[in-house]
């Protein structure tokens, strides 16, 4: 090292940004702070500009979604129409106006599709997840043992507080899916295409001020629609725009060991289903979608590929460890706390590679060509394989929460260490 070499000042971290563009959560476009509109908190019935009335952007959204439609609703203020002295911003970021009767409302709304906007919109950055797959991969079952998992135990782990965004998510997600899974046992059906289902939207929120909220964007897209590309790229935008990727993949999709777990469980009754889409077919429709626009054709979002009913492989185990060795560590649930563990991280991520390396190198190779950074888990929603639609035992899931952690860890909202 030369004289020079110790004298050279280290590089400034770069300063943040004022604000942050906002992502929806809900129709997931993208606009900056300014561009924000408002919900009035009062109307008047001699005043047209403030009457109640309806709003045929958010009603437009909540018909694509089957919810009913709203009828008489407070006005939508435009902030170009209000002077500047009546607007009222936080930290460079319009939070608020004061309309012509002086009544203050903080109700911003996304300028597309008019439903309301996380109070931390704009002032953090919008970190969504998305969980993508074909067909009958379990994403529904995956998604509420994950945010189960989420809200009883990892959020503790880590300091935070996994929270539905509203009162109306909490009580679909309950009635719809927690309380029937958990609680009766009862498998979910699987997502229609034609019922398209609107995005479940909670936020990781950390004791630690200092850590900006994390919103969570579970946006169930029908399997189907996964390897069509007109269906997906209706609901590419939402991808397009993440910050993270679960990319879920069942190994019954895998020509290879479906037929070996058929041989090994011969007529033994499971959930088998007799049309699968094959793994590397949905990368391909992502990649005609969004990826092909990407610098270098290649996406550099964080995806875990997270092989799902990883119980089913307990049927492809032996010693000799041709497929997966019989201590296994996908078999045992493992347990983060505080901090990502880099060492259980590589043994799994080593493990699953070499497993889809074996079993699906098309699949594999699609994925090295396509994705910057990924990781490879396996996971098991419910613990077991159901019988007709309804689980034997309770539902302990095996290490549903990993993918996401590492996505927290690679959005550096925690450390990752070694033991």
């Amino acid at each position: 090292m030369g004289l020079f070499d110790l004298f050279k000042r280290k590089p400034e971290p770069e300063p943040e940004p004022p604000f942050y563009d906002i992502v929806c959560p809900f129709c997931f476009s993208k606009f900056t702070p300014d561009d924000v509109v408002f919900r009035a908190i009062h109307y008047r019935e001699d005043d047209e500009d403030y009457a109640l009335g309806e709003d045929e952007e958010l009603n437009r959204y909540r018909e694509r979604f089957g919810l009913d439609s709203v009828h008489d609703i407070e006005a939508v203020l435009d902030p170009r129409d209000v002077p500047e002295e009546r607007r009222i911003y936080s930290d460079e970021v319009l939070i608020g106006l004061n309309d012509r009767y002086g009544e203050i409302t903080r109700r911003r709304l996304c300028p597309r599709c008019h439903n309301e906007l996380p109070v931390t919109a704009g002032k953090v950055p919008s970190n969504i997840i998305s969980i993508i797959g074909a067909s009958q991969v379990g994403k529904s079952v995956y998604m509420t043992s994950l945010i189960h998992t989420l809200q009883h135990t990892t959020a503790d782990h880590f300091g935070a507080a996994c929270m539905p965004l509203t009162t109306e998510i909490s009580r679909k997600f309950r009635t719809l899916y927690e309380e029937p899974l958990f609680e009766r046992g009862d498998l979910l059906a699987s997502t229609q295409k034609e019922k398209m289902q609107e995005p479940f939207i909670f936020q990781f929120v950390f004791r630690d001020e200092r850590k900006p909220p994390l919103t969570l964007v579970f946006f169930d897209v029908a399997g189907e629609g996964m390897v069509e590309q007109d269906y997906l790229s209706l609901h590419g935008q939402h991808i397009k725009n993440s910050a993270g990727i679960l990319l879920l993949v069942d190994p019954l999709q895998i020509r290879s060991i479906r037929d070996r777990i058929r041989i090994q469980l011969g007529d033994a009754p499971g959930e088998w289903v007799s049309q699968y889409d094959e793994p590397r077919d949905v990368v391909l429709s992502l990649f005609g979608d969004f990826i092909a626009y990407q610098d270098n054709s290649k996406t550099d979002i964080p995806t875990a590929v997270v092989l799902t009913k990883s119980d089913m492989l307990h049927a492809l185990k032996d010693e000799d460890g041709e497929y997966i060795k019989s201590n296994s560590n996908i078999f045992n649930n493992m347990v983060h706390r505080d901090y990502f563990n880099l060492n259980e991280f590589e043994n799994i991520d080593g493990e699953i590679r070499r497993f889809i390396e074996k079993v699906d190198r098309p699949f594999k190779g699609t994925m090295d060509v396509y994705f910057k950074d990924t990781a490879y888990y396996a996971v098991s929603a419910l613990g077991s394989n159901p019988v007709d639609q309804k689980m034997q035992t309770v539902v302990q899931p095996i290490r549903v929460d990993e993918p996401f952690i590492w996505l927290l860890y690679k959005l550096n909202y925690i450390e990752g260490r070694r033991d």
